[in-house]
Order: structure tokens, then C-alpha cells, then sequence
């Protein structure tokens, strides 16, 4: 059975947009470890769109369940990430003009570097996924330079228009878990995923985790966030 992560990002992009104090991200964390999540991940960008070093650190103390860190491979977040020590580190290509990440990250043309930080993660204890489209030479790289899980891009699936276009990025899915699997990778998957959507990935069998922050964030502004929380849990724990 897949777990879910609450990605809570946007809770502080919500706390950036006037520049204050409120809402925490640390306090939804909080709120999503007692609704049910099993982790929760933040994006530490270089540029502190939205969670900033004084909210990983405090989340590192604080939260309970899995702490996910996502991150480019910048030599500075590296560092903190060092500092820190999350449970796990997820790599992802970092656009400063992007409005959320782009793309997965090329472990084939940044092999060396990627080698290089998944040893950096090791020896402070912290496992490494990689954030890739599901395509066979970035998993069997990933795999190559040591990682321990991979996280699946969905974005292509969630924006999928026709019902050929969905199988198909479903069946890309599927190939690529199978790929990871025997190449002794934990699978993991995310982005674009939505209450409207999930339901087909979830059926996907030997998927570890999910990470998902926007849809939950945005129906917790309606709903309340433990509701928005369960409601998902419920989606991927009772996909059929």
C-alpha cells in the first residue's frame, strides 16, 4: 500500500504573499501528521519562494513521520541539507523562473555531480530519491550513482487531455516502476497529482509513496487541511 506525503509548500507561499508569520508551515505539519500523512516534504529552493531555512530546520526537530527535503543539487542547499539531516533528500532540476519544477532532473548529464552529492547524503544517514521522468536510461543512472529510491514524475499523466494520452503515460509509469525495481530502487511518484486523478496511479501496484502539496493546500483552504489530508489518504488506500 502506498503512503502518502503532504507536500506543504504552498502553505508558505500563502505566508510569503503578505510577508508575515502566519500560516506556519511547521503548525500544518503538524495538522497533516495528525490526519494521517506518513510524511511531509518541503522544496528549500535557493531563492526561498516559500520555505526558507529557519521553517526545514524547525521541521526537522518537529516533524515526527518522514521528512522529506526536496532540492536542487546547488552547493549551498547541499550544505544545509548536510546540516540538517532530513530522513531523505529528493533531487530535482531547479528553475528560478519556473512557477513549480519542470522536467525531471538529468542524472545522465549531471551523473558525476549526483554521484558525488548521493555520497555527501550517505554518509550523514539520509536516503536519496531522484526526481526523473520515468525513462529507462535516468532510472538505470540513478540506480548507477547510488540512489536509494527514484520519484516517478506524473506531471506528463496529470496533463494527459485524451483518454490515449493517460493510458499511455500510464503505461510509461508502469515500465518505469518496473525498470526501478529490478534495479533494486524504491519507487516513489508525484506532481500534478490531484483529488480528480489520482485514483489510476494509485492502482499502480509497488508504488512506495506519493508526494502531493498543491491540491491538498488548495482544498484545505475550503475544506480545513486535516479534512483535505484524509480525503486523500482515503483516494490512494481505496483506489478501486
Amino acid at each position: 500500500m502506498a503512503l502518502l506525503n503532504v507536500n506543504i509548500d504552498h502553505v508558505a507561499t500563502i505566508r510569503q504573499a503578505r510577508r508575515t508569520d502566519e500560516p506556519d508551515p511547521v503548525w500544518a505539519a503538524v495538522q497533516c501528521e495528525l490526519a494521517g500523512a506518513n510524511g511531509i516534504t518541503v522544496h528549500l529552493r535557493k531563492d526561498r519562494r516559500h520555505i526558507n531555512d529557519r521553517d526545514v530546520r524547525l521541521l526537522k526537530e518537529t516533524v515526527a513521520c518522514k521528512f522529506n527535503l526536496e532540492m536542487g543539487m546547488d552547493e549551498e542547499i547541499i550544505k544545509i541539507a548536510e546540516k540538517i539531516r532530513p530522513d531523505q533528500v529528493t533531487l530535482v532540476p531547479e528553475n528560478r523562473a519556473e512557477l513549480t519544477t519542470e522536467g525531471g532532473l538529468d542524472c545522465v548529464g549531471q551523473f558525476d555531480r549526483l554521484t558525488e552529492v548521493v555520497k555527501r547524503m550517505h554518509k550523514k544517514g539520509i536516503l536519496v530519491s531522484t526526481f526523473i521522468l520515468p525513462d529507462e536510461r535516468q532510472i538505470l543512472a540513478s540506480a548507477e550513482a547510488g540512489c536509494d529510491a527514484v520519484e516517478l514524475h506524473t506531471g506528463p499523466y496529470a496533463n494527459a487531455k485524451t483518454d490515449a494520452q493517460i493510458e499511455k503515460h500510464l503505461n510509461e509509469l508502469r515500465d518505469g516502476r518496473d525498470t526501478a525495481l529490478a534495479a533494486g530502487l524504491v519507487v516513489h511518484a508525484g506532481h500534478g497529482l490531484t483529488y480528480r486523478n489520482i485514483r489510476p496511479v494509485a492502482r499502480i501496484e509497488k508504488l512506495g509513496e506519493f508526494n502531493i502539496g498543491h491540491s491538498i493546500v488548495a482544498r484545505a483552504v475550503l475544506a480545513g487541511l486535516t479534512r483535505a489530508v484524509e480525503e486523500m489518504n482515503k483516494l490512494i488506500r481505496q483506489p478501486f
